[in-house]
């Protein structure tokens, strides 16, 4: 008896058969909530867990790091190794991140991570030395990396094929928009100019919050279509037999993408064009405050007007994304994230600030949702929870380098100019690794068949 191997050309690409499962008592009629996909509610729903997960943590350090500077006096590089750490965390534990979001689910990781972030912003708020305020950040990262981006991203990524883009689009469109609320909310609060709540109390009412929401957001969260009878974009499930309209899509381990030369150019892309943002992160409060003397309140200004663009622009990368090839794309926005920051070198009045926010808000926004749609087009849904996290152990090495470094050259030099202009020419070389990320191709899995 023999057997002999032949590709399997049954079904979508790559051998595989989509089956939806039957709704469960408890997810029957959830579907359509009021007649919405509720792909779509839960693109709401992540959103608001990123706002209140991401924007205290990353948005807001430019304000939190004057106000630290204020009452501790450290430096530029002592504030940056803040967010290194917080690298070091997304290098070691991206993987297991990954990991265990396609193992538990994104319902009980957002569980998890708001309320490990939630303490350790409580703890962020008794802060009194340098290595309390690194634990601080570390403890932060954790909680934000279990229960935020990547298990968001894998699960929007699973309710959404065809829209992917425009799902992950619209997601961080009301992220961004709660950043452009949250962050000036945040600086007025912690103003050391003024006598209001101050950062400590801010920072405890924050984690107090993140704690309360926990449960109750969790519980609206669906992991897969799948679970409620439904496929991906709203798709219905078609009966054993009958012909089907649904496009599947390739779906690769994380071992098959790790081996294509797509997965490492999406990453050290990813990573060479998010440097110059967590640079921006953390030196642009220092660089107007206390370098050039503009309040911080100013400071805040430019980061809604950044981020207010960065929120139009998730949309239209989304819809450029759908409409030419996504690299392409995104080696357009990231190229236009960089003169952002060309102008802000230039930067010599409140004017030019508000050009830079408005060129690099563009950029950052337009390529922010195509960062991760890329991946899910290029490698599909069903490893994307370790495909992404595998992916940002190269990125976040490269992150390692971005804060610290700025704010060395800063120290040393006594401006921020060659600081920045690395970081440029940094990004100008993550355009060009996506440009060369071309779409892998995925060999047919081998089955067997018996033959006499």
């Amino acid at each position: 008896m023999l057997f002999r191997a032949r590709p399997d050309h049954t079904g979508p690409p790559g051998g595989l058969k989509i089956i939806a499962a039957p709704p469960t008592s408890s997810n029957r009629g959830i579907g359509r909530l009021n007649g919405v996909f509720y792909g779509w509610w839960l693109v709401g729903i992540s959103g608001f867990v990123m706002v209140i997960s991401t924007v205290p943590l990353f948005h807001a350090m430019s304000v939190w790091a004057v106000a630290l500077e204020r009452e501790f006096g450290w430096s530029s590089t002592q504030l940056a190794f803040a967010l290194t750490f917080t690298r070091v965390e997304g290098g070691l534990v991206g993987p297991l991140e990954g990991y265990l979001t396609d193992k538990v689910g994104t319902r009980r990781m957002v569980l998890i991570g708001l309320i490990s972030l939630g303490a350790a912003f409580i703890f962020f708020g008794q802060v009194q030395n340098l290595w309390m305020f690194y634990l601080a950040y570390v403890l932060m990262a954790v909680g934000q990396g279990m229960g935020s981006w990547i298990p968001l991203m894998t699960m929007l990524t699973r309710w959404f094929n065809r829209r992917r883009a425009m799902a992950i689009g619209w997601s961080n469109m009301g992220s961004r928009l709660g950043a452009l609320l949250l962050v000036p909310a945040i600086a007025w609060s912690i103003d050391p100019d003024q006598d209001r709540l101050g950062w400590r109390l801010t920072a405890t009412i924050l984690g107090v919050f993140m704690i309360l929401v926990a449960v109750p957001i969790s519980r609206l969260i669906r992991n897969r279509p799948q679970d409620i009878g439904l496929l991906p974009d709203g798709d219905k499930p078609v009966p054993d037999g009958a012909a089907s309209g649904h496009s599947g899509e390739a779906d690769f381990t994380a071992s098959e993408a790790m081996r294509t030369p797509a997965f490492w150019l999406i990453a050290f892309g990813h990573g060479f064009t998010s440097m110059v943002i967590l640079a921006i992160m953390v030196h642009l409060g220092l660089l107007m405050d206390r370098d050039q003397g503009y309040a911080l309140q100013d400071v805040a200004f430019v980061v809604s007007v950044y981020t207010a663009v960065a929120m139009v622009f998730q949309l239209v990368g989304g819809y450029v994304g759908s409409r030419i090839p996504i690299r392409i794309a995104l080696a357009f926005f990231t190229s236009l994230q960089a003169v952002g920051v060309i102008v802000l070198v230039l930067a010599d009045s409140l004017t030019m600030y508000y050009a830079f926010a408005v060129l690099f808000g563009a950029g950052f926004g337009g390529r922010n949702p195509l960062t991760v749609a890329i991946r899910g087009d290029y490698f599909g849904s069903a490893s994307f929870g370790k495909i992404l996290g595998f992916s940002t152990v190269p990125m976040n090495l490269l992150l390692l380098i971005a804060p610290p470094l700025v704010g060395r050259m800063r120290d040393v030099q006594g401006d921020y100019t060659d600081g920045f202009i690395v970081m440029i020419l940094a990004n100008f070389a993550g355009a060009v690794c996506f440009l060369l990320a071309k779409r892998p191709i995925k060999k047919p899995t081998p089955q067997f068949t018996e033959v006499s």
